[in-house]
């Protein structure tokens, strides 16, 4: 029998060569018996303009194992943002979290026992890009490649104590040091 996974968080970032390509999620992941399950029951059934919380999928009626709740960090107004968000950041959040159960992050016993809250980032940027400009494989590999990263950490407990004990000094916050030079 699988250890039980009660409740894991994980935090990454990912990005590309373009500004709008950068990913920064954050999960929180649990067995549906417990504080995991109860928080994404009451995401799914509390539905807020803005904010719609929506299944990670492959394609419509396609839902992906390990259920998957994406909570978007920004408020979504245009129709523009919606279509990538809920299209290609969506399929890339699916396939990267089957990619964590193919790796073995996840357990394939846990598939249907586990939900994963998925705090989703798009840089609301994108919006400045002509839409013919936008390069959607590039943005679906970003947040694949986030999404299989902040699994693992999560199932991981990275970075551990340890290490952050170790690094507490030397590792500063981008944007601390960026309001210490004024450029913010």
């Amino acid at each position: 029998m699988a250890e039980r996974i009660v409740l894991r968080t994980g935090e990454a970032l990912v990005e590309g060569d373009k500004d709008y390509l950068c990913a920064e999620p954050e999960v929180v992941i649990g067995e549906f018996d417990g504080p995991v399950g109860t928080a994404f029951a009451n995401l799914i059934g509390d539905q807020v303009k803005g904010h719609t919380k929506v299944f990670a999928i492959l394609n419509s009626d396609v839902q992906i194992r390990p259920a998957t709740l994406m909570v978007s960090k920004v408020t979504v107004r245009d129709p523009r943002y919606t279509n990538i968000l809920m299209g290609t950041v969506q399929a890339a959040i699916a396939n990267g979290v089957l990619d964590a159960v193919r790796a073995g992050d996840i357990p394939k016993e846990k598939a249907n026992d586990l939900g994963i809250i998925y705090s989703v980032w798009l840089d609301p940027s994108i919006l400045n890009v002509p839409a013919g400009e936008v390069d959607h494989a590039a943005l679906f590999q970003v947040h694949r490649e986030a999404t299989a990263k902040v699994i693992k950490k999560a199932m991981n407990h990275e970075p551990g104590i340890d290490w952050l004990l170790a690094n507490q000094d030397s590792v500063q916050h981008f944007f601390y040091q960026q309001g210490l030079e004024g450029n913010i």
